[in-house]
């Protein structure tokens, strides 16, 4: 088949080669979502009723705001993410395209950092829109609606790209080939009642680990739940522990009552009091510097602890952080402390799985920056045709590896160049090189007569062999560079003179 078909493209053409096709072939038979009536309805698949749109938003909300680890874990994921430097990638497109897409989003046009971007569209930030599109990672999905504004030059800007809030996602309408058709949004506040609807090309919608025409994704924050809940319960418990038994439990010993007090009636009924009033005192007994308790003769009041020892819960906890740590691979924030097992090499190790992950989930910020915004750009105001720039971003990892470049100097590998100084200055943030003349007042000297001078010293105490300075060609190209010539080989003093 595949032969016979580059035989009729070849002397037919495309659009023969295409009718020759099966019809199988150029339309789908099977689906990727199941949805009925166009929405995306399989909540039975979440087993924990809880943790079922929309309800789960809540949870996981709550979850990233209330605990310790689990906004750790999720800062150790998002922010070496926007920390990084993000540029617009010509990638073929031309330099009008690559700068007009960098000025609608206020980046940089990569390998030209040295201009800033044009403020043209003042309502959109770059910083502000990746930090939640990455809120996709805790609720599963988040959605952007892309306006515009047509401009002086008669191109459309991005006005805005407003964020919806997942908490206020109603409905959400699936194609069965799992491609999404709209999101509709509900009302609140003055509005509580209406919905908006807002088709497809109007969104940009992140998703984490996306399945079929599961459009709601899902957190990172699901495989930690059931340990969150369990570390949450303990917590409480432990709190309570330490409440009832930090101070002991006040327990009242009533006095004994007079042998001549013979009346069975106002025997029990003097018991009675005696003991309500000792219960009101072991009742209200609170630990601090005025506290007390004055007790009839022959009665006391005790701190009694708990006989024997107490459920360490300690441990338990320390492990449901681990394993919340472990669903992102995030390994090495459970090292360190008293109790941490591990050495320096196995964190690298885990430090080196986690980078990737992390790197992952640039990429694929990335790539939905790219097909959803940047060709909508391009596609509104130059045609379909022509071809988009990318975003992209710095690789995210160690850092700049200065001993790795300087050994590939020294071996010959490569060569010290203007490319290679940008590409370090931009790797350590340094600012740009100033370009000067000699003459300048930023070239150090004022006139050619002192750099020549200079150049003559340096070039003397390197024929003297003086330590530290120079080698004989750098010196060499030092002078060529103040303006001597050095091709022109110096007169000989013993050979003879024309009389003139």
């Amino acid at each position: 088949m595949p032969k016979l078909i580059d035989w009729i493209r070849g002397h037919l053409g495309p659009v023969a080669a295409l009718d020759a096709l099966p019809r199988e072939a150029t339309t789908e038979l099977g689906y990727s979502s199941n949805s009925s009536y166009g929405f995306w309805p399989d909540l039975d698949e979440e087993e924990t009723p809880e943790l079922r749109w929309p309800e789960n938003i809540k949870v996981y909300d709550r979850m990233r705001r209330q605990d310790a680890q689990v906004i750790s874990v999720y800062r150790a994921v998002t922010l070496p993410i926007e920390r990084t430097q993000w540029y617009v990638d010509p990638a073929g497109a031309s330099p009008e395209v690559a700068q007009f897409v960098a000025d609608n989003l206020g980046l940089n046009v990569k390998g030209n950092d040295e201009q800033a971007p044009r403020r043209r569209s003042p309502s959109v930030s770059w910083a502000e829109h990746l930090h939640h599109a990455l809120l996709s990672l805790a609720f599963g999905h988040s959605v952007f609606e892309q306006v515009y504004r047509l401009g002086s030059d008669d191109r459309l800007w991005l006005r805005k790209l407003g964020w919806r809030p997942p908490r206020t996602i109603s409905r959400v309408e699936v194609a069965p080939d799992g491609g999404l058709i709209a999101i509709e949004q509900s009302g609140y506040g003055l509005t509580e009642g209406r919905t908006y609807r807002m088709p497809v090309d109007r969104l940009v919608v992140y998703v984490n680990e996306r399945e079929g025409g599961n459009w709601l994704g899902q957190s990172l924050f699901r495989p930690a739940y059931k340990f969150w809940t369990l570390k949450d319960r303990l917590l409480r418990v432990q709190a309570q522990t330490i409440d009832r038994n930090g101070m002991g439990v006040p327990v009242y010993t009533a006095s004994e009552l007079p042998a001549n007090l013979l009346d069975p009636e106002q025997w029990e009924q003097r018991r009675t009091k005696e003991i309500s009033e000792g219960l009101k005192i072991a009742r209200g007994f609170r630990s601090g510097e005025s506290a007390g308790a004055a007790v009839p003769h022959g009665a006391e009041v005790k701190l009694l602890g708990v006989e024997g020892t107490l459920p360490d819960a300690e441990k338990p906890i320390r492990y449901y952080d681990e394993q919340i740590a472990r669903a992102v691979l995030a390994h090495f924030l459970n090292l360190g402390g008293d109790n941490s097992t591990g050495s320096y090499a196995l964190g690298d190790t885990f430090k080196g799985f986690f980078t990737m992950s992390v790197q992952a989930v640039g990429l694929q910020i990335a790539d939905t920056a790219s097909r959803h915004i940047v060709e909508d750009l391009v596609d509104l105001n130059f045609g379909p045709e022509e071809p988009a720039p990318r975003i992209v971003f710095d690789e995210i990892g160690e850092g700049f590896a200065a001993e790795a470049i300087k050994s590939m100097v020294d071996a010959g590998v490569i060569k010290p160049d203007e490319d290679l100084e940008k590409f370090v200055r931009q790797a350590l943030n340094l600012p740009a090189t100033k370009q000067t003349e000699p003459g300048s007042p930023d070239s150090g000297v004022t006139s050619d007569d002192e750099v020549a001078a200079a150049a003559a010293r340096v070039a003397q105490m390197v024929y003297l062999e003086v330590p530290g300075v120079l080698t004989k060609d750098e010196a060499r190209g030092l002078v060529e560079r103040a303006g001597a010539n050095l091709t022109t080989p110096a007169p000989d003093e013993d050979a003879p003179t024309e009389e003139p």
